[in-house]
């Protein structure tokens, strides 16, 4: 059974990067990997694509075929995927027994509201396919009350869209605080605690006051599902590269894959994996410099 991961995220969220260092990761670790290139506009890429959907159809193609816009047009494209996807599986199959990474585009109507990708990847699961969304989120917006929850909302939606294992992750976390202090220690943000806190800080700002009842409807329908979890990415770093390989590894079956049938083997598996607070915390050690007063619950 083909195992890999469905990489999403908005635009600048590193979905390329992540796929390049995540398959030289793989490579290193004597892992075979077909990367998959779903973006049609990913023309600029750090990465040789084993299967490039730029074989089968191109944003700047399309635009100039049909007149339509960079939206409309990744949008088309995906449709026109959908509607060849035996093109898709044929490529495939020519890579049996790979680890598959599909790098996809970053407009997020497309894992978010429209059901093209949701359908190419519905019908590779029902081929048995142990597939796992991983979706970046740039970590920058844990700074920012108000982003960081539209991001949670995201993450909620992209989820329940997908209906795939999932990951959501905090990619460029060393570079998190060149855009502010963080309020709250990082496990704060990475294990969504109570939101009420953000409430206050959102309080405290004119603008985003006067949309108070909205955030806490949102902030009320995030923790009434439960669901949204972070993990921490700095590409850079080899431990947390190899934390959250380890983590994907575990959403998509991949561990489990050569164990004996057997409750014992798959729970002394599971139990390898770090605390995510303490993981977390111990990012926040080497990449932030927080200090006393940041960390004081508002």
């Amino acid at each position: 059974m083909p195992f890999g991961q469905l990489i999403v995220g908005p635009p600048g969220s590193g979905k390329t990067t992540f796929t390049h260092a995540l398959s030289q990761f793989y490579r290193i670790t004597k892992r075979d990997v077909c990367i998959v290139n779903l973006d049609p506009a990913n023309d600029n890429i750090p990465y040789k694509p084993d299967i490039d959907i730029m074989d089968l159809i191109s944003l700047e193609d399309t635009m100039e075929t049909l007149g339509l816009g960079p939206n409309g047009g990744l949008i088309y494209c995906i449709e026109y995927l959908e509607a060849n996807f035996d093109w898709l599986l044929d490529q495939l199959k020519q890579h049996k027994d790979k680890y598959f990474l599909f790098d996809c585009p970053g407009q997020v109507e497309l894992f978010t509201n429209h059901d093209a990708l949701k359908n190419c990847i519905q019908k590779l699961v029902s081929l048995d396919y142990r597939l796992c969304c991983v979706h970046l989120i740039d970590a920058h917006y844990c700074v920012d009350p108000a982003r960081y929850v539209s991001m949670l909302v995201l993450s909620l939606k992209t989820m329940l869209q997908l209906e795939l294992p999932h990951v959501n992750i905090l990619s460029k976390v060393d570079n998190m605080e060149l855009y502010g202090k963080l309020h709250f220690p990082l496990e704060y943000y990475t294990q969504v605690q109570d939101l009420s806190y953000l409430l206050g800080l959102l309080d405290q700002d004119p603008f985003t006051k006067k949309y108070m009842r909205l955030s806490k409807a949102l902030c009320d329908l995030v923790e009434e599902f439960g669901l949204v979890g972070f993990s921490t990415l700095c590409v850079d770093d080899k431990e947390s590269v190899i934390h959250v390989a380890r983590t994907i590894d575990k959403a998509n079956g991949y561990i489990y894959g050569g164990l004996d049938q057997g409750n014992e083997s798959l729970f002394s598996v599971a139990e390898k994996f770090m605390d995510p607070d303490q993981y977390a915390r111990e990012i926040a050690e080497r990449f932030l410099d927080m200090e006393e007063d940041t960390l004081e619950e508002e």
